[in-house]
């Protein structure tokens, strides 16, 4: 590990976009400026948003192959389910990072009593890049509740982090990654100032979603909606100024690079066309599966 401090690069600001079967995202990557984040390939923020009784929706059946997702709920109920059987349900707090492989067909919807009720959705879905060694395995989750996912606080008590991925503030997360990665979700009141230590191998990314935060050496400001990329090794430092109105609430997502072709073709990604192609053979002929319902 390295004392210096990382500087910021690059800042994108997170664009609108309709996903699933109607709902809004804001996607920080990629973007014009930004066409990937190696080991990451896209990060989407799904609300917060209010649905009224009958108005929830979510991504109905889909396929996906070569890569990893990682849904992270703030708020609201998701019930999923997909081709091998596998079935469950996340709430506030909880995260499942599923391991696509050489396929499954998935499905992501809000839950009945939201679909019935209504109720607000705040969550995340983050896409990990698989290398070309693992794009084949056999598909894996790790469903990680709440109560699971490791959290620490500074010793000012001003900046708290919940664990996904990685480790900070001496906790280590409960998720296995198929390469080294940190996923911390820290929240900052006036004043928070903290130094997050990370391997001089690993790239980084900070996303803020809630108020204003300062990061990385030079104090570069950040607001809601806006992604830093950070440049150079060592710590990145995360911050809100004493005098802020209110406190800030960000992502860092930090890996190694995997430093290989990408293919990519909606739902697949893969290092070759040819293999896009098998996919796309292989998902039409059902050898992905269906889900039984």
């Amino acid at each position: 590990m390295s004392t210096q401090q990382r500087t910021v690069e690059q800042v994108s600001t997170a664009h609108r976009q309709r996903e699933g079967a109607g709902f809004i995202v804001r996607r920080p990557f990629p973007t014009r400026g930004i066409a990937q984040a190696d080991p990451f390939l896209m990060l989407d923020e799904m609300g917060p948003i209010t649905y009224a009784p009958g108005q929830a929706v979510g991504a109905p059946d889909h396929p996906h192959r070569g890569f990893e997702t990682v849904s992270y709920i703030l708020a609201g109920e998701v019930e999923h389910e997909d081709s091998a059987g596998h079935r469950g349900a996340l709430g506030p707090g909880d995260v499942q990072w599923m391991t696509a492989g050489r396929g499954v067909v998935h499905s992501e919807m809000p839950s009945k009593r939201m679909r019935a009720e209504g109720g607000t959705v705040h969550g995340f879905q983050l896409w990990v890049n698989l290398p070309a060694r693992d794009k084949m395995m056999a598909p894996r989750y790790q469903e990680i509740p709440a109560a699971r996912i490791p959290t620490a606080t500074s010793a000012d008590g001003r900046a708290t982090v919940r664990v996904v991925a990685g480790e900070a503030l001496g906790v280590s997360a409960a998720i296995e990654t198929r390469t080294p990665i940190a996923y911390h979700h820290w929240t900052l009141a006036p004043g928070a100032s903290v130094d997050v230590a990370l391997p001089d191998a690993m790239r980084a990314y900070v996303y803020v979603f809630r108020g204003s935060a300062t990061v990385g050496d030079g104090a570069r400001s950040l607001r809601d909606g806006q992604l830093a990329v950070m440049a150079g090794h060592g710590a990145v430092r995360l911050a809100v100024p004493s005098d802020a109105r209110e406190g800030a609430e960000l992502l860092l997502l930090a890996g190694v690079a995997l430093n290989e072709p990408v293919a990519w073709h909606g739902p697949f990604v893969m290092n070759t066309q040819a293999e896009i192609e098998e996919a796309i053979r292989d998902y039409q002929r059902g050898r992905l599966g269906a889900i039984r319902r």
